[in-house]
């Protein structure tokens, strides 16, 4: 029996440590992406480019095992069946092998992130500096393409029958800046990697090193002309500040207040819909793009899924459905509309089960003790009001991981107790004042 718990801690790291090999494959291949596509390409080494692929489908088995089985959260079981008849449903609906199979691809992601339910991020070292080294790198290849043009800009390559290009060079509107796209080969991606290595590489770090190098990621995002970025990160140092300005033990409190209060963002696009739908947008302005969101991206997908399947209002339409699966696989190609918005596609392809999902996803949040999955709810929801980011893969990847507490064992531990207010462990550590870690990760040792 003394044996068998000696070696019970160790099985546990060697089986959790998949999640973040997966997620720092993922960060990888999808930050330096233009980089990736084109080096496999050239390389003849196109197999490589869906090793993190790989990789998620064996999360997908830890999640399983993980959340399903050891934390026996009913959630998870109705959550992963909810995803699998998803999936049939898309075939169905979007009619083709090659989306079916897209849209499978699409969704592995989410298991990675799922798969962190029981994990602080902060006890992944190695990963965390694959993240700082990515912030860093980000950066310096958004200044780059300043200067120089990148050989995979308009690089074409084909991927399950469609081609597809990595990267194209392009000009905002009302305006002579460029759209700069770095590594990345997509100037939103490339400012969203900023935006989510700072924020993550930022929990760490003094004030002063936040500000200087904060300044600098708002500089480089705004050479992206990615304007919901850019707020994010504005109003990200804002909060920053001000809550290390707070005594030590308001702090924590704080940080989950903010992440709760993020989620009133999934109302934003109704509020502007309700105020500005109608609005005749002026080509080339400064308010083109949001108002081409509230009069076509956020309302049209709705009034085709009336005409092409009007029970999807309700139960959705399936996984890939108005998203890039339909867009590039299905004969429904001529209905797919850029949603623009990771609440309102979601919901697109998930129906009611997704709203019911989210409001356990907010209960769980009252638990949480991960400053990491607290800082990242509020970046993602306030990042995704203007973006779907299912594309490329690590952004849905780091929603899920934000949400991956609704799996907790603690979690589901409160909910079997029909536990609304849970009395919160007292923390292992902290993290340079800023709260707690989940108590018991430091026995897990350093990833």
């Amino acid at each position: 029996m003394t044996a068998l718990a000696l070696h019970r801690p160790k099985m546990m790291l060697i089986s959790l440590n998949i999640e973040a090999i997966a997620l720092g494959t993922y960060m990888t291949r999808d930050a330096f992406g233009g980089v990736m596509r084109y080096g496999t390409s050239i390389l003849h080494l196109d197999p490589l480019w869906y090793l993190p692929d790989a990789i998620a489908f064996l999360c997908l088995g830890q999640f399983v095992i993980h959340c399903i089985l050891r934390n026996r959260s009913t959630l998870a079981l109705l959550v992963f069946a909810q995803i699998m008849l998803s999936m049939v449903l898309g075939y169905f609906m979007l009619g083709t092998a090659n989306a079916a199979i897209s849209s499978f691809k699409m969704m592995l992601p989410v298991f990675v992130g799922f798969c962190f339910c029981d994990a602080s991020l902060g006890s992944y070292r190695k990963l965390l500096s694959l993240i700082a080294g990515t912030f860093y790198l980000s950066v310096i290849g958004v200044l780059l393409t300043k200067f120089y043009v990148m050989p995979w800009v308009g690089y074409k390559y084909e991927s399950f029958g469609a081609v597809r290009e990595a990267g194209r060079l392009w000009w905002a509107y009302g305006g002579d800046d460029q759209r700069l796209m770095g590594f990345a080969a997509d100037n939103t991606m490339a400012a969203f990697f900023i935006l989510v290595s700072f924020a993550i590489t930022s929990i760490r770090k003094s004030t002063t090193w936040c500000l200087l190098f904060g300044g600098i990621a708002i500089y480089t995002i705004r050479l992206t002309t990615s304007k919901t970025t850019m707020i994010v990160l504005v109003l990200y140092l804002i909060l920053l500040v001000l809550v290390r300005m707070l005594p030590e033990k308001s702090r924590f409190p704080a940080i989950r207040n903010i992440a709760l209060w993020s989620f009133a963002s999934i109302l934003v696009p109704f509020f502007m819909i309700v105020v500005a739908s109608g609005t005749v947008a002026i080509p080339h302005s400064t308010m083109f793009s949001i108002l081409d969101r509230i009069n076509n991206s956020w309302q049209l997908p709705f009034v085709y899924l009336s005409q092409l399947m009007p029970i999807g209002l309700v139960t959705g339409c399936g996984a890939g459905c108005f998203n890039y699966p339909q867009k590039l696989f299905s004969p429904l190609a001529s209905y797919w509309v850029p949603v623009d918005n990771f609440y309102i596609g979601t919901y697109l392809m998930f129906g009611l089960p997704f709203a019911a999902f989210m409001v356990m996803v907010f209960r769980a949040t009252f638990g949480a003790t991960d400053v990491y999955k607290l800082t990242l709810i509020f970046v993602v929801n306030l990042f995704t009001i203007t973006v779907l980011n299912y594309g490329p893969a690590s952004g849905l990847l780091i929603i899920a991981l934000s949400f991956s507490e609704v799996f907790s064992k603690r979690a589901t531990s409160a909910r079997a107790a029909d536990a609304y207010a849970m009395k919160l462990p007292r923390p292992v550590r902290s993290l340079d004042g800023f709260g707690a870690d989940i108590p018991g990760t430091a026995l897990r040792g350093e990833r």
